[in-house]
């Protein structure tokens, strides 16, 4: 068993973009730009929802914790892939690439159950409008947050040891751009089923459960919508629901594309583009998509800047 699993006491080589170096330079500069827009953007969604009184609500505080999880879920990876690409030097240690790994497994897994809790916000508020304030009380608001952020936890720490640990034989070259456990899993030099089962099963729990719990949250969402005798009423729940579920469209679609097949090794540069898009498109897009169709927060926004508490308009 000597030196099977030898990169555990060394360094890993993050491939990354490597055999296109025309479009390095070019990534560096795009990517460079949206990770500094994704720093601004969430960082003033988080801002403005803890200094605008009017934000104080369940649903600005779920928002307040998704915008601090896309924050740390790009910086868990951005910062290590702009420093490849700069220069020539492509290693991470294997304490980077472990505390990696657990990171962008641990993020994620909380944003799809952050994203899951966000549906059930928006299912009271428009099912039970008059009880919705009773019902998402602060107790009840805090332990959803605790649950996800547990569980998303909890399912990093069972996928990142047995990932790290397969038998890999020497091989150092990681065909990512980060340590993402397909990459890594497919380093391996032994039998990897078993352990593709055993992602999927959690995968299943971790990724497939939300997103069913909404799409049927936003089955009965619908229903309520359609029922609503108002125009402005059925518009301004549109608006808000749209939002999340433009939200939930680019952040379910690409893990449920990638981390449903881990192995799979049919197409990797797609995987790395993928991969790319949500962990910064993503990220750098929602906070653009909560402000442009949200009024709430777009008068938050002007009555920061403008130093007034009251800014009546539309």
């Amino acid at each position: 068993m000597v030196g099977t699993n030898n990169s555990s006491h060394g360094t890993f080589i993050l491939v990354g973009f490597s055999p296109r170096p025309h479009l390095e330079s070019i990534l560096f500069v795009v990517i460079l730009v949206a990770y500094l827009l994704t720093l601004v953007g969430n960082s003033t969604i988080i801002l403005v929802s803890q200094l605008d009184p009017h934000l104080h609500t369940p649903m600005y505080y779920f928002l307040t914790h998704l915008s601090f999880l896309d924050l740390s879920f790009t910086t868990s990876s951005i910062p290590q892939l702009l420093y490849n690409l700069h220069g020539l030097d492509k290693t991470i240690s294997f304490t980077g690439c472990a505390l990696q790994l657990f990171l962008f497994l641990a993020l994620g897994g909380v944003e799809c159950l952050l994203l899951a809790v966000m549906a059930y916000d928006r299912l009271v508020a428009i099912c039970k409008p008059l009880h919705y304030m009773v019902i998402m009380g602060p107790r009840l608001c805090l332990g959803l947050v605790s649950v996800a952020w547990g569980c998303g936890v909890a399912n990093s720490l069972a996928m990142s040891p047995v990932t790290l640990l397969l038998p890999r034989c020497g091989r150092r070259h990681v065909d990512h751009y980060l340590c993402e456990m397909p990459a890594l899993i497919r380093m391996a030099c032994v039998n990897t089923v078993p352990i593709e089962g055993t992602v999927f099963v959690l995968a299943v729990g971790i990724v497939l459960s939300p997103w069913v719990f909404i799409l049927v949250s936003y089955g009965y969402i619908v229903r309520a919508v359609m029922q609503m005798r108002s125009a402005s009423g059925r518009q301004k729940a549109f608006n808000t629901c749209g939002s999340h579920l433009m939200v939930v469209s680019l952040f379910y679609g690409n893990i449920i594309y990638m981390y449903m097949q881990p192995g799979n090794s049919s197409s990797q540069d797609r995987g790395k583009f993928l991969t790319l898009f949500y962990n910064i498109v993503t990220p750098l897009l929602n906070p653009l998509i909560y402000t442009l169709r949200n009024k709430e927060v777009k008068g938050a926004l002007r009555r920061l800047l403008l130093g007034t508490r009251e800014v009546r308009k539309e």
